[in-house]
């Protein structure tokens, strides 16, 4: 009996005449239809497996105790901000938030994070938060920045095994006394025994103007060439990450002419870099607003071979712009991040930045093997 037949059965009769009509053998067909359904979801979410990046500047996630090596005063209890343990708190379940919403049915492979202090930060997040339950690891080192602020790199241990890593000292030759956030390296290998060479970025702020920082900025990008340039000679195959917040658009110097990151939709040629968030800033869209104008601060480049990989390859970036991670823009109009602080005033927001984020298509190698 097909339950469509039923259906006129559903209005006429009453519920004990239904009763009678649907038996135990009616019943047991609808539950393995029901199973078989779900099974298939669940197949078809299996043959569509993803290896999802995250790129997040949470914006001053600061512990509450002094580091007596670093200006960090403002974040801490008797501090301009008032910053207490239970605004960390809070902070720590922000972030936890975020993460937890853009990874959907399952936790990020990979997040990189701008604007951590310190290692307790770190440890709390991944231990104590609501993020307690995806299991991450993570990797950070303290770096010399004068206000205490690192990049880290979570991972799964599932999806992303850890075999190498360092941080990428600063030292600006035209000004060697000056202090400045490390870079992150780490080399490790996804679970689809693919490896990646991976850098978590924070290039210097436009503190003090655009053009007077620029100069920062174009040396920590030749750096970045220049670690590039070293895996490239090695493997013009390699596959390779860069995310962070660069403090820069990808039409600048910084990232067009010294990196080299190139717009995706340029012909994809070895031995070269791309950089996923072009055509969203070029159409107006980004991760921050300043002065109204949204722009992409926060990218995600990869080299070709992640552009061209059979098993293991991503597409476009994205904006994860939820609605609670925004504000109306009084003064602009439109939309804004929802900050932790809106100049001094607390209002418990997240962050002055969206999250980014790209998907990375994974293949069976048996089914282009079984193609052939």
């Amino acid at each position: 009996m097909r339950i469509t037949r039923l259906l006129p059965c559903i209005i006429k009769y009453k519920k004990s005449q239904l009763e009678s009509l649907i038996n135990k053998k009616t019943m047991k067909r609808i539950q393995l239809i029901v199973v078989c359904i779900v099974t298939g979801v669940l197949l078809a979410r299996a043959q569509e497996r993803t290896f999802r990046v995250v790129c997040y500047n949470v914006e001053n996630y600061f512990d509450c105790v002094d580091d007596s090596l670093t200006n960090d005063s403002e974040y801490l209890p008797g501090g301009m901000r008032a910053w207490n343990y239970s605004k960390y708190q809070q902070k720590q379940a922000s972030i936890s938030k975020v993460i937890a919403n853009i990874g959907g049915w399952e936790a990020p492979a990979l997040v990189g994070l701008c604007e951590i202090e310190s290692d307790k930060c770190l440890w709390d997040l991944t231990k104590y938060s609501g993020m307690k339950n995806m299991k991450y690891n993570y990797v950070h080192y303290e770096s010399p920045d004068a206000r205490g602020v690192d990049v880290a790199l979570l991972y799964q241990p599932q999806q992303f095994k850890v075999i190498d890593s360092k941080p990428i000292r600063i030292t600006f030759p035209f000004s060697p006394s000056s202090k400045t956030r490390d870079l992150l390296y780490v080399k490790g290998i996804a679970h689809t025994n693919d490896s990646l060479h991976i850098f978590v970025c924070h290039f210097p702020s436009r503190l003090g103007g655009e053009l007077e920082s620029e100069e920062r900025r174009n040396y920590v990008a030749s750096v970045v060439r220049t670690q590039v340039d070293s895996l490239f000679t090695r493997n013009k195959k390699a596959n390779i990450l860069i995310m962070g917040d660069f403090n820069d658009y990808p039409t600048n110097k910084s990232m067009n002419t010294i990196l080299k990151a190139l717009n995706p939709s340029a012909n994809i040629s070895e031995g070269k870099l791309y950089n996923l968030m072009y055509p969203l800033h070029a159409a107006g869209k980004g991760s921050h607003k300043h002065n109204g104008e949204w722009g992409a601060l926060d990218q995600l480049i990869v080299s070709a071979n992640l552009l061209q990989n059979k098993t293991f390859s991503c597409k476009k970036a994205n904006v994860y712009d939820a609605d609670f991670l925004l504000v109306d823009d009084e003064k602009f109009l439109g939309k804004q991040p929802f900050r932790t602080y809106n100049g001094m005033k607390y209002q418990a927001g997240y962050a002055d930045h969206l999250p980014v984020y790209v998907d990375f298509e994974i293949v069976d190698k048996n089914s282009l093997q079984s193609e052939k």
